[in-house]
């Protein structure tokens, strides 16, 4: 029988555990985060970096935040990076078991703090589905009687065994900026790892493959046309937080993303729900 069960980290934070016959997983109510998914029988399809303390009011260095409302920067200063979603915390408002897979839905309160960034009267909530595969979605739902604009992305941590080996492609007809140049179009379907990679790529096909020395993993978005592909290499490992030096070697990510010009704009009473899906093949 699958289990689903509330618990605590030694340095206080909440998280839900998830074992079934499927899979292994738990997910932080500190920003709605997974940080850790294993299919039955499978390598885990997520990475999270050792050098992570899980510190209260810190977003954990892996698994997948929830960048929300913005992503990256805001254009005020002084404004949280990538938005206030994935250090807040969050309620886990549903739990459904059906076959052994689970639907978990959390739910974020907009506090009077949170106001400050965020004076729209929108709801957002984070569906996980976890069986043999794992489905994350953020939903929105605008209740304000004028248009609102956001920018989001669920920043995919994946173990790729060794970047030097990493093949990632579907990027066939895309284009991209990098540290705040382009758009360039995408030379051929696949992209190879030799630096320090940054880039926000839209007109970007529905799925994308990491072909890694462990095997193949599926990466798919819908209501997307944008996704960012990020390591930070050896330099910039070195100034990042929570991060060890080496770690750039095991890891990448691909994010599911609604930025630049795929940012979503939500009539009054409008709804729009960003999801990936994520696969060994």
């Amino acid at each position: 029988m699958g289990s689903v069960t509330t618990k605590k980290h030694p340095n206080g934070l909440d998280y839900v555990e998830i074992n079934t016959d499927l899979c292994q997983a738990s997910i932080f109510l500190q920003g709605a985060q997974i940080d850790f998914f294993k299919p039955k029988d499978k390598a885990p399809l997520i990475w999270v970096s050792s050098a992570d303390d899980y510190q209260p009011g810190n977003g954990i260095r892996g698994g997948i935040p929830v960048c929300w409302p913005w992503f990256g920067a805001s254009d005020i200063p002084g404004f949280p990076q990538h938005g206030f979603a994935r250090t807040s915390l969050w309620s886990l408002a549903s739990v459904k078991m059906r076959n052994q897979v689970v639907d978990l839905v959390f739910t974020l309160a907009i506090t009077e703090d949170n106001k400050q960034y965020w004076p729209h009267d929108t709801e957002v909530s984070v569906l996980f589905t976890l069986g043999e595969t794992l489905s994350v979605s953020i939903v929105n739902k605008n209740n304000c009687d004028y248009d609102v604009n956001l920018t989001q992305a669920l920043h995919t941590y994946f173990p790729i065994g060794d970047i030097h080996q990493l093949k990632a492609t579907g990027f066939t007809g895309a284009k991209y900026i990098e540290f705040a140049k382009g758009p360039y179009p995408q030379e051929g379907d696949e992209v190879n790892f030799t630096r320090e990679t940054d880039r926000v790529y839209t007109d970007l096909a529905p799925v994308q493959h990491l072909h890694t020395p462990e095997g193949t993993i599926e990466v798919a978005r819908e209501n997307s046309q944008s996704a960012v592909l990020w390591n930070p290499w050896i330099d910039k490992s070195q100034r990042l937080s929570r991060f060890n030096d080496e770690d750039y070697l095991t890891m990448v990510c691909h994010e599911a993303a609604n930025v630049l010009e795929d940012q979503v704009r939500l009539a009054p009473g409008a709804s729009h729900t960003l999801t990936t899906h994520i696969r060994w093949v």
